[in-house]
């Protein structure tokens, strides 16, 4: 399927969670078998020059885009968590959203000197939290050179704020506005 026709599968939810914002909802995407199928060979179409040795996947939709696209690759899926919710000994960010500040947080046991990810998450919007997982991942001694998603909304600066910090972006399909 072309970008165009999954861009047709995202459903747009007027004036959620706010007044005036056009929520991009992607679980019709994910609901459709083919649209899935044809997102996960996208990213993976992005991620194999890359020649990355795992997947990371911020919570909570990048675990499902992230995690399938490490089986398409046949890799590992390394998760980025929020706050409080690994088990073991984990290191962590804080970073700024529109509203306040949250915090992501990753074991770094996962991770192993030098190694190569791919971040992929379903939305990048602002960046804030795409650009605390690449910090948070190259903390804990991962190379991190792209980050893969599902949906850009380039008119928030999210993708240019991840190349000015070394990152490459890419995503399936672009929608203009907020």
């Amino acid at each position: 399927m072309s970008p165009d026709a999954l861009k047709a599968l995202i459903r747009t939810v007027p004036d959620f969670p706010l007044p005036g914002i056009q929520f991009r909802d992607i679980t019709t995407l994910i609901a459709h078998r083919e649209g899935l199928t044809a997102t996960i060979e996208h990213l993976a179409a992005a991620a194999e020059p890359v020649r990355a040795e795992a997947v990371a996947g911020i919570e909570a939709r990048g675990f499902i885009f992230g995690a399938a696209l490490a089986v398409r690759l046949g890799l590992g899926f390394v998760p980025i968590r929020k706050a409080g919710k690994l088990p073991v000994p984990a290191i962590g960010i804080d970073y700024a959203l529109e509203y306040g500040t949250a915090r992501i947080e990753l074991d770094p046991a996962l991770i192993h000197a030098g190694e190569r990810l791919v971040l992929v998450d379903d939305l990048i919007a602002t960046g804030g939290t795409a650009l605390a997982a690449a910090q948070l991942l190259r903390q804990a001694g991962a190379a991190v050179d792209q980050a893969l998603f599902v949906i850009d909304l380039p008119d928030l600066g999210g993708a240019d704020a991840l190349r000015a910090a070394g990152v490459a972006s890419h995503a399936v399909v672009a929608f203009s506005g907020h």
